[in-house]
């Protein structure tokens, strides 16, 4: 069982920039697939990256790729996305998931661990 916590997220300016966190509770954290996925209002959720067991492999969206960035401390039991130059089309809640396997995946249906997500607003 994995729990995880987000937080960072808020309101800020097209163009500006912020730094989620999730935090897993556990001690396996290494031995799990990481990912950010967002939601906006009447949509589904969509996939913005993900990270493999050890951060050697990541892939990201099209929408975000260049902007945004995502890492891990296994050490720490945290991933952060690092995301820049924001835009309005950003705004969502963002959350994390988790899942065991080594591969990252772009698959929501993948990850069985999730957060409560944290509100990100752009404002242009």
């Amino acid at each position: 069982q994995v729990q995880l916590v987000e937080s960072g997220g808020g309101l800020v300016q097209a163009g500006g920039s912020l730094r989620l966190s999730c935090v897993a509770s556990g001690r396996t954290f290494s031995r799990y697939r990481m990912a950010w996925f967002r939601q906006a209002p009447g949509k589904e959720r969509e996939f913005v990256t993900s990270i493999s067991m050890s951060g050697s492999t990541t892939y990201y969206a099209d929408s975000v790729k260049g902007r945004f960035t995502i890492s891990r401390d296994n050490a720490k039991n945290t991933v952060w996305l690092q995301m820049n130059s924001l835009k309005p089309e950003d705004t969502a809640v963002y959350s994390c998931g988790a899942s065991s396997g080594s591969s990252p995946s772009r698959n929501r249906y993948e990850y069985n661990y999730w957060g409560q997500g944290t509100q990100v607003t752009v404002s242009s």
